[in-house]
């Protein structure tokens, strides 16, 4: 049974690893309990079952022919998922199992939610029914987890694939703005997203926001909140009116996760910065001289309430200056010993240190801060951190 279980490979299609256990378990149990071959049938949409394979030392029976979803034996094996049959038994046509390649006695199994069913001719009638069942249902239950594990794959696979759509490939230029960011999803894939977006050759858009959740649910969370985003900016909403629209969209969706925070910045290459909150964690802006400001103003979480308004207001960042925007899986990541968080006061006070470094440097430096604090577990939550810096016209760049 252990040899038997470790054949269960993966394939490129759920048909092509049943395919390649139904061989092995000829292979395996040919003389323990007499398993020679067999037939492989698929559900078709009407729900009957057609005959997609022959393996092993199974009749080549006519590839296609479909079995009826009435038919006595396909009825009994969806209420029982393993059962073992003999030509006698009552409800059997007889003249379709001598086209389907049918032996005296058969046992058969149904896997992947009912979507395939495996017919197994066993030649030894005299094999014990029972130790077949058992058999057949350890090896039932083995194919649908494998199965699962090669679907969930395919879902985070095309969850990064929709993730790595929406992020910026490569961080733009405006002005004398020095730009930075990088996110770190705690799973394959994440429900953070940042993005920077061009509105004219004077005026920029830099948003962070947090998607409830991760995997699938999340990046198709974030890709609306992307698209919504592109769509009301491109058309030169205001950033309140921006937010309401895509909070409609955001409490109107199916998804599971419908809670998204979000903090939106315009910014105009001489320094006025309009923002609004969503329900986000303050954006940090640190002065020059070390002061700090915290941008709070906005409303509430989007998605919840259908009716939400959203405030925008007003910042300055002067030559020098910087704005943080962060994901809360920095600010909450847990102390190695869990008994303290890396908390927002920690943070500010580290910008306010770097506040001289480049914003690619502040960026850096403060992941491997937050990294090193955990003592280097992987993180809890996705953890995201953007930088908007302003050139210091007089040369404290870098530490200079």
């Amino acid at each position: 049974m252990e040899r038997a279980l470790e054949t269960i490979a993966h394939g490129s299609t759920p048909l092509e690893t049943i395919r390649a256990t139904a061989g092995a378990l000829a292979e395996s149990f040919a003389e323990d309990l007499g398993i020679r071959g067999g037939r492989i049938y698929a559900r078709d949409d009407d729900g009957d079952y057609e005959l997609v394979a022959t393996f092993g030392e199974a009749a080549k029976s006519p590839i296609g022919l479909r079995v009826s979803r009435q038919y006595h034996a396909i009825e009994r094996l969806l209420d029982e998922c393993c059962v073992v049959m003999e030509l006698s038994d009552t409800g059997l046509d007889r003249e379709l199992e001598a086209e389907l390649g049918t032996r005296d006695q058969f046992a058969a199994i149904v896997v992947a939610d009912g979507e395939y069913a495996l017919s197994l001719d066993v030649v030894r009638p005299e094999s014990d029914r029972e130790d077949l069942l058992a058999t057949l249902n350890i090896v039932r239950l083995a194919i649908n987890q494998k199965l699962r594990e090669e679907r969930m794959q395919q879902i985070l696979q095309e969850s990064r694939r929709i993730q790595e759509s929406i992020l910026p490939r490569r961080i733009p230029t405006y002005g004398d703005f020095d730009l930075a960011a990088r996110t770190v999803p705690a799973e394959i894939v994440g429900g953070d997203f940042y993005d920077f977006i061009a509105l004219t050759d004077s005026v920029f858009y830099v948003v962070v926001a947090d998607a409830t959740g991760h995997g699938l649910p999340a990046a198709l969370q974030v890709r609306d909140i992307y698209t919504g985003l592109r769509m009301g900016l491109s058309r030169e909403f205001k950033l309140s009116r921006t937010l309401e629209r895509l909070n409609q969209i955001i409490h109107r969706s199916r998804l599971a996760t419908k809670f998204v925070s979000l903090f939106l910045a315009e910014v105009e290459v001489g320094g006025t910065v309009m923002y609004c909150n969503a329900g986000h964690p303050p954006a940090i802006l640190v002065r020059s001289g070390g002061e700090v400001e915290l941008l709070r103003t906005g409303g509430p979480i989007i998605g919840p309430r259908l009716d939400a308004h959203y405030t925008v207001d007003i910042a300055h960042l002067s030559p020098g200056d910087l704005m943080v925007l962060y994901s809360d899986g920095i600010t909450e990541t847990r102390h190695r010993d869990r008994e303290q968080e890396f908390s927002a006061e920690r943070l500010t006070a580290l910008a306010r240190d770097l506040r001289d470094r480049s914003a690619g440097d502040i960026v850096e430096s403060i992941l491997r801060e937050v990294t090193a604090f955990s003592d280097g577990r992987p993180p809890d939550d996705d953890r995201t951190l953007v930088v908007v810096k302003r050139a210091d016209h007089v040369g404290r760049e870098n530490g200079e």
